[in-house]
């Protein structure tokens, strides 16, 4: 038996699908921000339908982000990439220590053996962990050089 959950995803999709026609939109564009679920990009970022791949993680991590981003420029050609973390994040709340510790608390050995020396990408400050994946996206060669990349943070409202 479906969730309640899964039940109100069909319904919604069902109801997205009957009206959806624009399927004709452009595949580029491509914008990161954080999986937090109190974020509604478009509505925060004026995006419009087919206007961007927006790539959600925990913290918008670039690191994390690097396999969609690549998609999205060598398949279907976008061209910059907006980096956007936000005032609250969840990543400031932990360290790897703490996260593994949870993990070995509620989850079978296994579990931390697979998950070994993962790093969880957690940051201790916004506006540095910006910086940080800015400067990684710049550096690394995965990335074409000519795309406009760029980061923000909703604590300060303006490019890092």
């Amino acid at each position: 038996m479906p969730s309640p959950n899964q039940q109100n995803l069909k319904k919604k999709n069902a109801e997205y699908s009957e009206k959806f026609n624009n399927g004709d939109l452009k595949l580029p564009p491509g914008r990161m921000t954080c999986m937090d679920a109190r974020i509604d990009p478009a509505a925060a970022f004026g995006i419009d339908l087919g206007d961007a791949h927006v790539v959600r993680n925990a913290g918008g991590c670039a690191k994390d982000a690097l396999r969609s981003i690549v998609i999205s420029q060598q398949l279907l050609g976008t061209r910059e990439i907006i980096l956007v973390k936000h005032t609250g994040c969840g990543m400031l709340t932990f360290t790897n220590d703490d996260i593994r510790a949870v993990v070995k608390e509620n989850l079978p050995p296994a579990a931390s053996a697979e998950l070994g020396t993962t790093d969880f990408l957690p940051f201790p400050e916004v506006e540095q962990a910006v910086r940080d994946d800015l400067a990684f996206l710049k550096q690394t060669t995965t990335i074409r050089e000519d795309t406009v990349v760029s980061g923000w943070s909703t604590t300060s409202r303006r490019g890092l």
